[in-house]
């Protein structure tokens, strides 16, 4: 349980600090670092019908499982790797998450070669900068909106797997593609004001 008053989203459970954390730390920062973008895409994938704190808890083990996001390295996973990570109690053990992770790996580096790199591609959706919203309550958060349509559209056309808008949406919320830091939150106007790592 945090101990300090500040004020956070109200998706944010106090009672488990590494959710608080991430939440301080990491979601809603603009992220153009492509293995970082790699690595949301594919935690986001993997949470489809599962809640994102069941992935979060599981984000090392993906870590040292996927080579440090490394899509070079993704990409080249053959039937036996495949084979290994399904037996990996650490990570989700789906086969049909599995094999996404890999193929969305070998469309990443298409993507990178065509456009010059991955994050330069996903920003374009919001037009180069953060769109910021103001929400208040939990309810008043979107489960899509139409950039996320959009993102996810482009996303299946170019083949990438579990990548429905969804996830795109969460995606974008998470690498801070949106701001949609509560209306309150402390890190709402530490993230406008360029403070990215949290205090």
């Amino acid at each position: 349980m945090t101990s300090d008053s500040r004020i956070r989203c109200p998706w944010v459970d106090l009672a488990k600090p590494d959710y608080v954390a991430y939440h301080d730390l990491e979601w809603g920062v603009p992220v153009h670092d492509d293995r970082r973008m790699f690595e949301f895409l594919t935690l986001e994938s993997a949470q489809a019908g599962l809640s994102w704190y069941t992935v979060l808890r599981k984000r090392d083990a993906y870590r040292l499982a996927f080579d440090g996001f490394d899509p070079q390295k993704v990409a080249s996973y053959d039937e036996a790797r495949v084979a290994e990570l399904l037996n990996n109690p650490g990570i989700i053990r789906n086969r049909q998450k599995v094999l996404a992770a890999v193929n969305n790996a070998r469309k990443f580096l298409e993507i990178q070669k065509e456009f010059g790199g991955f994050s330069s591609y996903m920003w374009q959706f919001v037009g180069g900068r953060p769109l910021v919203h103001e929400l208040l309550r939990e309810e008043d958060y979107p489960a899509t909106t139409p950039e996320s349509d959009a993102l996810s559209k482009d996303l299946q056309k170019r083949g990438f797997k579990f990548v429905g808008s969804t996830i795109c949406y969460a995606h974008m919320q998470a690498t801070g593609m949106v701001n949609d830091h509560a209306l309150g939150c402390f890190r709402r106007q530490e993230i406008l004001n360029g403070y990215t790592t949290g205090r």
